[in-house]
C-alpha cells in the first residue's frame, strides 16, 4: 500500500545516517507540513479564481460588446487551469521517499518542473491575451462601423497614402507584431514576477528549510 503523507511525517527526517537531533527533526517536520499544505491550498485557490475570472470576463465581454476579446481569453485562461490542474495531480504521484526530507526534496523538484512548464506556456499565453485585447477592441461595434474601421477611416483622411493590409494599417500591424514578439521573449520573466508576488514567501521558506537540513546532515 502506498505510504500516506501522515506516516511519512511521523517518521520525519530520521534514518540511520541522519545526524539531526530529535527536537530539530520535529521542528523541520512541522515547518515542512505547514509550507507544503499552504502551497497546495494557495495553488488550488488560484486555479479556482482563474476559472471564476474567466467566466466573469466572458460574461462582461458580451455585455460591453467585446466578445472577440472575451471568448479567446476565456479559453486561454481555462487552458492555463487545465495545464496546472494536471501538474497539481502529478504532485500526488511524487515519490514520497523514505522520510519527510525525501518528500520535501521531491516537492522542491516538482516545483521547479512546474515553473519550467508554466514559463514555456507563458511565452504563448501573454501574446495570445494581448492579441485578444486588440481584436476585441478592433472588432467592437460602434454605430454602423467597428472601432477599427472608424480608426482607419480617420487615418485615411489625414494620410491618404497610408498603406493597408486587409484593411489594417501596415504600421499598426508592425506595432502589434512587435509587442507580440516582446511578450513572447519576456513571457517567462513575466511569469516569474507573478510567481514571486503570489508564492514568493513560500518558495523562500522552502529553500531556507532545505538549506538548513542539508547543512545539518553534513
Amino acid at each position: 500500500m502506498e505510504k500516506s503523507i501522515e506516516s511519512i511525517w511521523k517518521k520525519g527526517f530520521m534514518d540511520p545516517q541522519a545526524l539531526i537531533a530529535p527536537k530539530l527533526n520535529k521542528l523541520y517536520t512541522k515547518k515542512s507540513i505547514h509550507i507544503i499544505d499552504k502551497f497546495k491550498r494557495m495553488f488550488r485557490l488560484n486555479l479556482i479564481l482563474i476559472v471564476i475570472g474567466s467566466m466573469v470576463i466572458l460574461g462582461m465581454s458580451f455585455i460591453v460588446g467585446l466578445p472577440y476579446m472575451g471568448v479567446p481569453m476565456f479559453f486561454a485562461m481555462n487552458a492555463l487551469v487545465l495545464v496546472n490542474k494536471k501538474l497539481l495531480n502529478s504532485l500526488e504521484r511524487v515519490n514520497k521517499g523514505e522520510n519527510s526530507y525525501d518528500y520535501l526534496t521531491a516537492f522542491d523538484e516538482w516545483i521547479k518542473y512546474q515553473i519550467s512548464i508554466n514559463k514555456k506556456f507563458s511565452r504563448f499565453f501573454y501574446p495570445f491575451v494581448f492579441l485578444s485585447l486588440v481584436a476585441g477592441f478592433w472588432m467592437k461595434q460602434s454605430g454602423e462601423l467597428t472601432l477599427g474601421q472608424q480608426i482607419v477611416d480617420k487615418l485615411l483622411l489625414s494620410y491618404p497614402d497610408l498603406q493597408l493590409i486587409y484593411g489594417v494599417p501596415v504600421i499598426g500591424v508592425c506595432c502589434v507584431a512587435s509587442v507580440v514578439v516582446l511578450l513572447y521573449v519576456l513571457g517567462g520573466k513575466i511569469y516569474e514576477w507573478d510567481l514571486k508576488i503570489v508564492y514568493g514567501r513560500i518558495l523562500k521558506k522552502l529553500d531556507e528549510i532545505l538549506k538548513d537540513i542539508k547543512e545539518l546532515k553534513e
